[in-house]
């Protein structure tokens, strides 16, 4: 029931159109790692993802408890300490892609939108996006930069040299015609 929830909720951003792209098995991989210290990365394979193609609108829902570490009391307190996933449970990206056109498709094109995570939605700007496109699919592949502190992430001071000041993010969705 949770994801058909959320599938309603995705869709519903986009508003009903012929041309919908969906996957439900998109990846999300982030790393906060500072050179010296154990390295912060995690990935979340289960992001929900639509894409719009009559309008080059892009959505895409993370459970923010689906990012996996390699480090089972890592990945604990990235929930319950930093993303306080029980409060904020769901990372939502929201975006267009900057003059897509289904008559001239490129294979790069830059992305605008706004990304809300730890209850905070911030504007992202000139996402480089690599597509990918074939008869009945579309591949989005790409990375961006954010910082904790954008998202009213406090570091404990103990740790602050242990983590990056920014995180990069990376991202892949294969999404198919539906």
């Amino acid at each position: 029931m949770k994801h058909l929830y959320i599938l309603f909720l995705v869709i519903s951003v986009l508003g009903f159109s012929q041309e919908k792209y969906l996957t439900k098995s998109g990846v999300l991989n982030f790393e906060a790692s500072v050179d010296t210290f154990e390295e912060i990365k995690a990935t979340n394979d289960n992001v929900t993802a639509i894409f719009n193609a009559s309008n080059g609108q892009f959505a895409a829902l993370a459970l923010v408890k689906g990012f996996r570490f390699k480090n089972a009391l890592m990945e604990e307190h990235f929930n319950e300490n930093y993303a306080e996933s029980n409060e904020y449970p769901k990372a939502i990206f929201k975006g267009e892609l900057t003059n897509f056109s289904l008559e001239t498709i490129q294979s790069t094109y830059t992305m605008n939108g706004t990304l809300t995570f730890h209850g905070v939605t911030k504007s992202l700007k000139n996402v480089a996006v690599e597509l990918i496109s074939s008869e009945n699919a579309f591949t989005f592949k790409g990375s961006f930069e954010i910082a904790p502190t954008d998202f009213d992430i406090e570091i404990p001071k103990i740790v602050r040299s242990k983590i990056a000041d920014s995180v990069s993010v990376v991202f892949e969705f294969e999404m198919e015609k539906k």
